[in-house]
């Protein structure tokens, strides 16, 4: 039904992508197909990961010169989410956190404080952004064009909304584009949306081989 919809709606918004399409099939079907057995979670199974795949940060050798290892390094903030719980309009990256400085002005000054203390690294910052926060996100960062950042925005995928009783698509029981039928399905995506945004091909051209992911708050 789905892909039929996908297929016949005359609102690009209403429409996925044909990547977004297949991933919410195939995580819709497990769902499903989960359900179906009727499997419950083993929470005695869900444990904190022991001593022996923890490495504290002081126990880590200090690099005689970090700048082989940073040309290697992006770095990656989820940027998806509303400030609304709080008390902000927008990215949850412009709330002020100190003085009259966001979340995302801390990121930028961080990441331009290592690429100014080692010439030549070019440490990028990538933004993972939704499609709540994507459209505000692209004016905020003309504010750091004159920085020693370069920033890159991809989205995650937007999948629809499932109702509770029916497990029906919300898209499916009306008609139009109603953007509460829409959700981002979380950090667990950045898998597949920094993959299908053709950014892995990019950052591996670049000579990168690490990329470090948190939040942006």
């Amino acid at each position: 039904k789905m892909k039929t919809l996908n297929e016949t709606a005359a609102d690009e918004l209403s429409r996925m992508t044909d990547l977004e399409l297949a991933g919410f099939i195939d995580l819709y079907g497990r769902y499903m197909r989960e359900k179906a057995k009727k499997r419950q979670i083993d929470w005695s199974l869900i444990k904190s990961p022991g001593d022996d795949m923890l490495k504290p940060y002081t126990a880590l050798p200090e690099p005689e010169d970090p700048a082989p290892l940073l040309k290697k390094l992006a770095v990656l903030k989820l940027n998806g989410g509303l400030g609304t719980s709080m008390g902000c309009k927008g990215p949850k990256s412009v709330i002020e956190v100190r003085g009259e400085t966001t979340f995302l002005d801390l990121t930028v000054q961080q990441i331009e404080s290592l690429n100014n203390s080692y010439p030549g690294v070019e440490v990028p910052l990538l933004l993972m952004n939704s499609f709540n926060t994507d459209t505000d996100t692209a004016k905020i960062i003309q504010k750091y064009q004159n920085t020693n950042v370069t920033i890159t925005t991809f989205q995650q995928s937007r999948y629809p909304r499932i109702l509770k009783d029916s497990f029906e698509p919300m898209p499916l029981t009306h008609g139009g584009y109603d953007k509460e039928d829409w959700y981002p399905p979380g950090h667990g995506d950045f898998y597949a949306a920094i993959y299908n945004s053709g950014l892995v091909d990019t950052l591996l051209a670049q000579g990168k081989e690490y990329v470090f992911v948190s939040n942006v708050d």
